[in-house]
């Protein structure tokens, strides 16, 4: 979980240059998000106080939210008042769906991981057959006969 309260993690998005704008740049003041998400400046607080969506901060303190985090105010304003659910059923929810996220990541990155080790694997088992050597022959098992073989030394001359 990224500490926010929102999806994913803030920094993931982060731009290279400062000038960029992001999802997760953090632009709008309370009054402005308040409008995009169509809830009262106040609950904003609230939902800030109980960990729900956690704003960045300026230098003063002051809140700054991103588009992220409008997305995120409007599914817990949709969640309680269209499902009923309870702050803390949300705020359970959004910790399941960050910790599923995650998980999802982290399992992505494990299969990159094991793809890579297995084509590692099997450059390593075509460098080994193409360093047989080739003037060995296979063998190959002979079925019995019931023929005689004599062998007879040379003798010295």
């Amino acid at each position: 979980m990224d500490g926010r309260g929102g999806f994913g993690g803030r920094g993931a998005g982060r731009p290279r240059n400062p000038y960029e704008l992001t999802e997760d740049s953090p632009v709008y003041v309370i009054s402005v998000a308040a409008q995009l998400s169509g809830l009262h400046p106040q609950t904003l607080r609230q939902y800030d106080r109980l960990g729900l969506v956690s704003p960045d901060r300026t230098a003063g303190r002051g809140r700054r939210y991103s588009a992220r985090d409008i997305q995120l105010l409007r599914q817990v304003q949709q969640l309680s008042q269209d499902e009923g659910i309870n702050l803390a059923g949300i705020k359970r929810i959004i910790e399941l769906e960050n910790q599923v996220a995650a998980l999802q990541s982290r399992v992505a990155e494990l299969q990159a991981a094991v793809e890579g080790a297995a084509t590692a694997m099997q450059q390593r088992e075509a460098q080994v057959h193409a360093s047989y050597r080739r003037d060995l022959v296979r063998y190959q098992d002979v079925q019995q006969s019931s023929a005689l073989v004599v062998w007879r030394p040379k003798r010295p001359e």
